[in-house]
C-alpha cells in the first residue's frame, strides 16, 4: 500500500455538522488537504495534546497511551487506510519485543493516540485520490478557521464533492434556506446515483 505522511493542520466545529468537528490533515510533502469528520470528545483529546494542556485525569486515549507503555510496546505509525460508503477507517501500527501488531480504529482514536505518542500520520495513497483537495489559493488557510470546503476548492473526487455538498445542504436546513437545501439536496441525489 502506498501511503503519504500526512500532519495536523487543525480543528474546526461547525454549526453545519451538528455540533460535530473536523481535523484537517495536509500532506507534509505535498499540498493536498484531507478533512475528516469527528466527534467532539475525540476532538478535546487531539486539541488538548497538542495545546500540551494535561487534564486533572487520564482521558480514555490518556490511558490508552498509558497501558501500551507499561506494556512494553510503541506506537510506530497510524495510518488512515480505507474510505468506504463516506467512512473512514484507520489501523494503529504497534510494535513489542520485535513484533508488528496492526489494530484496527477510528481515524479520530487514531489520531488522539498519535499525537500522545509522537507516531507519524500516514494515508493511504488511495483515500487521498478519492477524499483529499486542493486549496485554491495555498496563500488564504492561515488556520483551519477558514478552511471549510467551500466552491473555491476543488474536492478531487465524487465521495469529497458529495460530502461538502452534505455540509453546505446542512448549512442551508439550519439557516431556513429551503429552496437552495433542495438544490443541494437533488444534486447530492445525482451524485450518488451515478456511477
Amino acid at each position: 500500500m502506498e501511503k503519504v505522511q500526512c500532519e495536523i493542520l487543525g480543528l474546526s466545529s461547525s454549526a453545519s455538522t451538528g455540533g460535530a468537528y473536523a481535523i484537517l490533515l495536509k500532506e507534509v510533502n505535498g499540498a493536498r488537504r484531507l478533512p475528516i469528520i469527528i466527534g467532539g470528545f475525540e476532538a478535546q483529546a487531539i486539541a488538548l495534546e497538542m495545546e500540551r494542556i494535561k487534564p486533572p485525569r487520564p482521558l480514555t486515549h490518556d490511558l490508552l497511551k498509558i497501558l501500551i507503555d507499561n506494556l512494553g510496546a510503541n506506537v510506530v505509525e497510524i495510518v488512515i487506510n480505507e474510505l468506504k460508503d463516506n467512512t473512514f477507517f484507520a489501523r494503529i501500527v504497534l510494535e513489542s519485543s520485535g513484533l508488528t501488531n496492526e489494530i484496527d480504529a477510528r481515524p479520530s482514536d487514531a489520531i488522539a493516540l498519535a499525537v500522545r505518542s509522537d507516531a507519524p500520520i500516514f494515508v493511504s495513497e488511495s483515500v487521498m485520490a478519492a477524499a483529499a483537495f486542493l486549496p485554491s489559493d495555498e496563500t488564504e488557510i492561515p488556520g483551519f478557521e477558514n478552511t471549510e470546503l467551500e466552491q473555491d476548492k476543488k474536492p478531487l473526487s465524487k465521495d469529497a464533492k458529495i460530502a461538502a455538498l452534505q455540509d453546505k445542504l446542512r448549512e442551508a436546513l439550519e439557516s431556513e434556506e429551503f429552496e437552495r437545501a433542495a438544490k443541494l439536496r437533488d444534486e447530492i441525489k445525482r451524485l450518488t446515483q451515478s456511477n
